[in-house]
């Protein structure tokens, strides 16, 4: 059985890390994603158990930055909000327009999309509630975070 969890471990792990590459540039927890995905990479593989630490403080840094004015958390909770108002619409409304050669033939739509996306939309809402209590309001001096 080694061998089959080694592969979960590696699948799990590379999804995690190109789901994370790809919320760089998308509007998602980017670092957050490639984080989880190096720690579960780091149980199998020692190449990724050394860059656990980098990516940590640099997800750390990111989030104390995404909280520290009261603008950046409104908009970052409106937007959350946005989201699941999307997922809700997209759940009710599963009609799915004609784009280009994408049509209503392929499921990029109905409830298992709108789902999706609401819990994408509650995950972000999680991860700035978070912030807010771990990056708020302390001391300049934060644990895990560099003040240089």
């Amino acid at each position: 059985m080694p061998a089959l969890r080694k592969v979960w471990v590696t699948v799990a792990g590379w999804l995690l890390v190109l789901a994370g590459i790809a919320a760089l540039a998308l509007p998602g927890p980017g670092l957050l994603l490639l984080l989880a995905g190096l720690v579960i990479l780091s149980l199998e593989y020692d190449w990724a158990g050394r860059r656990v630490e980098p990516v940590k403080e640099r997800a750390f840094e990111a989030a104390a930055a995404g909280v520290r004015t009261w603008p950046r958390v409104v908009l970052s909770a409106l937007g959350a909000l946005a989201v699941v108002a999307v997922g809700v619409v997209w759940w009710l409304d599963p009609v799915i327009p004609t784009v280009w050669i994408i049509g209503p033939r392929l499921p990029l739509g109905g409830w298992s999309t709108g789902l999706g996306v609401v819990v994408s939309g509650l995950a972000a809402l999680a991860l700035l509630a978070y912030s807010m209590r771990r990056f708020r309001g302390e001391p300049t001096e934060r644990p895990g975070v560099s003040s240089a």
